[in-house]
Parts: C-alpha cells; structure tokens; sequence
C-alpha cells in the first residue's frame, strides 16, 4: 500500500499510485482523516454511539502500557471479527473475492501475500474505510463481536473510532503539537470529557512513547523521528479506546530499531485490542503474530497459527510464498 496521509488516500488498482479521495457524501470524517479548520484546530462533532448499544459497558483495570507501574487505565478487551463472503471492487473489478476469515480477540493476525493480491483492500474494508474511494464498494459483512458493521443503522464515524488504523508511512497530523495529534480523536468524541491530560498520557504510555516525549508535549508532531511518529499515530488511535486496530506495513519505512521497539509493542497491545496487521516481511509476521493468512488473487489460500503456516503449511502455494519461490 502506497503512503498515506492525514486526508485519506488509496491505491489505485489500475496504476498501482496513490490518489487522495475525500468523500463529499460524509459530512463528518474520523479521527484518522484530517478533521481541521482552517486555524488547524480540530473541528468539533457530535459524540459518536457504541456500534452495539446493547453491549456491556463493564471494564478490566489495566496497567497503561510501560513507564509509571502506578499510573493506571480502564480497558476493554478487544473483540473478534469476522469476515463473511466478503467482497470488495473498485468499478467491476473485483480486489477481494468473496473471503471468509476470522480475526480472533486479543490475538495478532498477520495478513501476508504478494503486492497486488488485495491485503490493504480487505483490511480498509474492516473499518469501511474502502468505500470512501469513488467507484469502490464491499459486499459480504464484517461482524465486530457478531454485530454488522455495514448495517444501514450503523454511524461510520463510530466504526473507526472502534476500530483504529495505522498506515504504512507515519501520519501525524502537521500542524498539531505532540499532545494535540493525541488530544484530537478526544475531543471530536465524547471520550473527550474528564481530564484530558490524563487520558493523552495514558494513551501516550500505552504507545511506550511517554519517556521519549513527555518534555515535547507542545512541540509540533512531525518533528519526532519516524519510529516515534509511528508511535504517536498509534496513540493517537489508542486515546479513543478502539477495539481492534489495524495495521498496514508499519514498519516498512522504519530502521530496525524503531521496528524492533513497533514489534514490541504490539505484543502489548494485544492483551487490550486485536490486532490485525498487513506485512511483506515474513520475518515481522514470524515474530509478530498469533495466526498468518495468505492471500493469493483476492482469495484467501490457508490461514492458521503462524509456526504451522510458515513450517508447515497445507497449501503448496503458501509453501512456495513463504520460501520465497515466487511473490
């Protein structure tokens, strides 16, 4: 997947470049899109629904993730997700061919395959990011703990608030300092009220960033390195309390430090969201995740747990990709 930016953006199927999109149907935009005035203050919406109302609202206390032992967070466990028959295109080409695949809660589940084969689509379309590209729809459902995320009820700002993503090149916002880039998801929902300062740590010590950062607070985002600007934006996504974040090649534009520090982060993060990340490197997904799925085509070949996928697999194709015989 090309880079992204604050605005949204997308692969062109056709092309393989990158075109910015802004729906003009969707008046209101997520905490991932750039949400602006012209000042470069954060524009105001109204607060966002639970997808499930029914849903418990109950809470298992925490530790926030590094630093201060004493500093702590009430946090959800992450929920399942569950593809059914999914679909997606762009006109009548089909990038995603009918997909049946569980993300299981609290679990790493790393998506690999070669470019082109449909792992950015599938995943944009998780948090109905993929229907923001003129021509492109879904078909099928995306069940976030049994409950249809495509339902025409269904508030879409709600979505990807619930489920957080992470591009493939760092996205702080430009104009906004280190605490606002945090602060602005807060305050465009009602997770915004109580101590702001507090739940912007929190989520700081959540992306292990807090130590590096805590004395820069007013400093402009884009000034951090980019394995700290990769942090920022997944604290920025923690700051909402999602309950799945997605993860597009994190890492790929990281050195091997920042990507080292990510790696270990997200076997953090996995005892409070699920976590699904898409990645090139067969090495990443190794260390990284629970269960790998490969894709092939726009199709989904094998999934299973990752020792078995990588030593093992059931399909000569995955054996062939993840031996580097072709991809």
């Amino acid at each position: 997947m090309s880079a992204q930016d604050p605005t949204m953006s997308a692969e062109d199927p056709t092309t393989g470049t990158t075109q910015r999109t802004v729906s003009p149907e969707r008046p209101r935009m997520s905490a991932e899109e750039q949400p602006t005035t012209t000042d470069g203050e954060p524009r105001e919406e109204a607060p966002t629904q639970m997808l499930d109302p029914s849903r418990s609202q109950s809470t298992s206390t925490r530790t926030a993730g590094g630093g201060d032992a004493q500093t702590r967070a009430n946090v959800r466990d992450g929920l399942a997700v569950q593809l059914e028959k999914l679909r997606a295109y762009y006109g009548d080409v089909a990038q995603v061919k009918g997909i049946d695949l569980d993300f299981r809660a609290n679990e790493v589940t790393a998506i690999i395959g070669p470019s082109g084969c449909g792992k950015s689509t599938m995943v944009r379309c998780i948090n109905r990011m993929h229907e923001e590209v003129p021509g492109a729809r879904a078909e099928g459902k995306v069940l976030l703990d049994d409950f249809d995320i495509y339902d025409p009820s269904v508030d879409v700002v709600a979505v990807r608030r619930a489920i957080g993503m992470v591009f493939q090149k760092p996205n702080p916002f430009p104009t906004m300092s280190v605490f606002d880039n945090v602060a602005s998801g807060l305050r465009l929902t009602s997770r915004g009220r109580g101590d702001l300062q507090h739940k912007v740590e929190t989520a700081l010590r959540g992306a292990g960033l807090w130590e590096e950062v805590k004395d820069r607070l007013s400093e402009p985002g884009a000034g951090l390195s980019g394995g700290q600007q990769q942090r920022l934006c997944i604290a920025r996504s923690l700051a909402v309390e999602p309950e799945v974040i997605l993860m597009d090649e994190p890492c790929s534009a990281l050195d091997p430090i920042a990507t080292l520090k990510i790696e270990e982060l997200i076997d953090q993060l996995k005892s409070k969201v699920t976590i699904v990340i898409v990645t090139h490197n067969m090495q990443q997904a190794a260390r990284v995740a629970d269960r790998t799925a490969f894709m092939l085509s726009g199709e989904l070949v094998e999934v299973g747990p990752t020792q078995q996928i990588f030593t093992n697999p059931k399909d000569s194709r995955t054996e062939e990709y993840v031996t580097g015989k072709f991809g």
